[in-house]
C-alpha cells in the first residue's frame, strides 16, 4: 500500500511495511514514451524511487519491487549518460529529494547539469546533511560521498569556503571531543585535492588551517587510519609555500610519540616526505632539533624504529643537505651512532649505523675524528665523575662507621657500592682502528642485506638455576608416585589427561 505526502510540489512516497508488500504502478520505458512525454515520465520514475526497502530485518521481503526500483534506477542513470538535454528544470528538485548516490553523481557530472539553477535545493543545509554522512561505518558509501562532494566543491563556488569550514568543524569536533569518526580519511583526501587547487600566495586562512586543524590531527590515537591521507596535505602546503617548513616540523617534534613505535615510524616516514621537498635555507632553520630527535631514533630498542631513522641515509638530497651541513649534523649524530654500533642489540641496525658512520667519515675525515676524540673525552670526563661519586659513597659510609650507632643497625641495613658499567661501545679503540672498523662493516652489510636473510624467532637462552630444576623434579616424581599406598590408573592414549585433586595441586 503506498501513501503520498506532498510538500509543495514534493512528493514522499513510503512502503507502508505495516500494510502489506510494496505495489507500486508498472511503467514504461523512457525510450518508449514520445519526447513530450519523456520528462513527465522521468518525474514519476524518480518519485517511485524514493520507496525504501528494507534490507536489514528481511531481506527478502518485496524482492519483486525491489527489481523494479534497480531497473528504474538503471535506466535513468543510462538515460542522462547517454542524452542530452534531458535534465530540465523540474527534474532539479526530485533528484535531489530522491539521492541515489549513483544517479545523484551522474547527475552532478552530466554535461547538461546548470549550477545555477541546482543552487535553489543544492545549498548550505543540504551540504551539512551531506557532511553527516561522512560517518558511516560502510567503505563504499564514503567513497560515493567522497567523490560527490569534490564535485559539489567544484561546481559551486559559493559553497567552497562553507565546504571548509564545515569539515574543520569536523576536524575539531574529532581531535578535542570524540576521537571517532569513519570519515577522516575521505575528508582528508579531498582537501587534498583542494589545497593541491589554492592560487598563490595562500591566503591566512588556509595557513591557519594548517597550523590549528591539519597538525593536530597527529595527536589523535587512531591516526594510522588516515596518516597517508594527512601526510600528503601537509606536503602539498610545503610544496606551495616553503616558509611553512618550520612550524610544520617543529610540530611534528612536538607532537612527537613517547611510547608508541608504529605511530613514531609514521612521524618519520612523513618527516622523510617534508625532507624530500624542503628547501635548503628552510633545511638549515630546523637541522638541529630534527636531528636531535633521530638521534633519539637511532637509539630505541625498537629496531623498526632505529632501521626507519637510518634509512635516510639512503636518500640522496637529504644526505647533499647533510653534506652540506655536516659540521653541524656530525656532533649531534656521533654519539648516537657510536654508542650502537656494538650495543644494539639487532644485528641489521649495526649495518646500516657502519654504513652512516662511513658516509659521514668520507664527508669529512678531519670532523669524524674531533667527533670521535671528543666523544671520548666526554666518556672520560663522565668516567671520572661517576669515580668521585663512588668515592664520596665511600666517605659518607666510612663516617656512618665511625658513628656510635653502627655496630646496632648494621645487621639491619647493607649498603651496596653504585657499580660503573661500560655499555657505550667501543671506547678503547683507535681512530685509525675506528676507520678500519666502519669500512669492513659497512662493506659487510653491503653484501648481506636484510632481505636476503630468513626471519627467525629465537628462544632466549637463560641459565638453568639447578635449586629450581631439583624441586620441579620431585615435585613431578611425586605427582606420579601419588598418595601412599594408592596407584594412579594409566589413561588412554590420545585421550585428555584426568585432573590431579585439589589437595595435590
Amino acid at each position: 500500500m503506498l501513501t503520498c505526502n506532498k510538500a509543495g510540489s514534493r512528493m514522499v512516497v513510503d512502503a507502508a511495511s505495516s500494510n502489506g508488500p510494496f505495489q507500486p504502478v508498472a511503467l514504461l520505458h523512457i525510450r518508449d514514451v514520445p519526447p513530450a512525454d519523456q520528462e513527465k515520465l522521468f518525474i514519476q520514475k524518480l518519485r517511485q524511487c524514493c520507496v525504501l526497502f528494507d534490507f536489514v530485518s528481511d531481506p527478502l521481503s518485496d524482492l519483486k519491487w525491489k527489481e523494479v526500483k534497480r531497473a528504474a534506477l538503471s535506466e535513468m542513470v543510462e538515460y542522462i549518460t547517454h542524452n542530452r538535454n534531458v535534465i530540465t528544470e523540474p527534474i532539479y528538485p526530485e533528484v535531489v529529494h530522491m539521492l541515489v548516490y549513483e544517479f545523484f553523481l551522474r547527475f552532478l557530472e552530466s554535461p547538461d547539469f546548470q549550477p545555477n539553477i541546482a543552487k535553489k535545493y543544492i545549498d548550505q543545509k543540504f551540504v551539512l546533511q551531506l557532511l553527516e554522512l561522512f560517518d558511516s561505518e560502510d567503505p563504499r558509501e564514503r567513497d560515493f560521498l567522497k567523490t560527490t562532494l569534490h564535485r559539489i566543491y567544484g561546481k559551486f563556488l559559493g559553497l567552497r569556503a562553507y565546504i571548509r569550514k564545515q569539515i574543520n568543524n569536523i576536524f575539531y569536533r574529532f581531535i578535542y571531543e570524540t576521537e571517532h569518526h569513519n570519515g577522516i580519511a575521505e575528508l582528508l583526501e579531498i582537501l587534498g585535492s583542494i589545497i593541491n587547487g589554492f592560487a598563490l600566495p595562500l591566503k591566512e586562512e588556509h595557513k591557519i588551517f594548517l597550523l590549528k586543524v591539519l597538525l593536530p590531527l597527529h595527536k589523535v590515537k587512531s591516526l594510522s587510519v588516515y596518516h597517508p591521507q594527512l601526510a600528503y596535505c601537509v606536503v602539498q602546503f610545503l610544496e606551495k609555500d616553503s616558509t611553512l617548513t618550520e612550524p610544520v616540523v617543529m610540530a611534528l617534534l612536538k607532537y612527537w610519540p613517547k611510547t608508541h613505535s608504529p605511530k613514531e615510524v609514521m612521524f618519520l616516514n612523513e618527516l622523510e616526505e617534508i625532507l624530500d621537498v624542503i628547501e635548503p635555507s628552510e633545511f638549515v632553520k630546523i637541522m638541529e632539533p630534527l636531528f636531535r630527535q633521530l638521534a633519539k631514533c637511532v637509539s630505541s630498542p625498537h629496531f623498526q624504529v632505529a632501521e626507519r631513522a637510518l634509512y635516510y641515509w639512503n636518500n640522496e638530497y637529504i644526505m647533499s643537505l647533510i653534506s652540506d651541513n655536516a659540521a653541524k649534523i656530525l656532533p649531534i649524530m656521533f654519539p648516537s651512532l657510536y654508542r650502537n654500533s656494538k650495543t644494539h642489540w639487532n644485528k641489521t641496525i649495526h649495518g646500516l649505523i657502519y654504513n652512516a658512520l662511513k658516509l659521514f667519515m668520507e664527508m669529512n675525515q678531519k670532523l669524524f675524528d674531533d667527533c670521535t676524540q671528543q666523544f671520548k673525552a666526554e666518556k672520560l670526563k663522565e668516567k671520572l665523575k661517576m669515580k668521585e661519586r663512588e668515592e664520596a659513597w665511600v666517605k659518607i659510609e666510612n663516617l656512618a662507621k665511625a658513628n656510635p650507632q653502627y655496630s646496632l643497625c648494621s645487621h639491619a641495613s647493607t649498603v651496596s657500592m653504585p657499580l660503573a658499567m661500560e655499555t657505550d661501545g667501543p671506547l678503547f679503540e683507535d681512530v685509525q682502528m675506528l676507520r678500519k672498523t666502519v669500512s669492513d662493516e659497512a662493506r659487510q652489510a653491503q653484501k648481506d642485506p636484510k632481505k636476503e636473510r630468513p626471519l627467525a624467532r629465537r628462544k632466549s637462552e637463560l641459565p638453568q638455576d639447578p635449586h629450581t630444576k631439583k624441586s620441579l623434579g620431585s615435585s613431578l616424581q611425586s605427582r606420579r608416585a601419588g598418595p601412599p599406598g594408592r596407584a594412579l590408573a594409566p589413561w588412554p592414549r590420545g585421550t585428555a589427561a584426568p585432573p590431579l585433586p585439589a589437595r595435590s595441586l
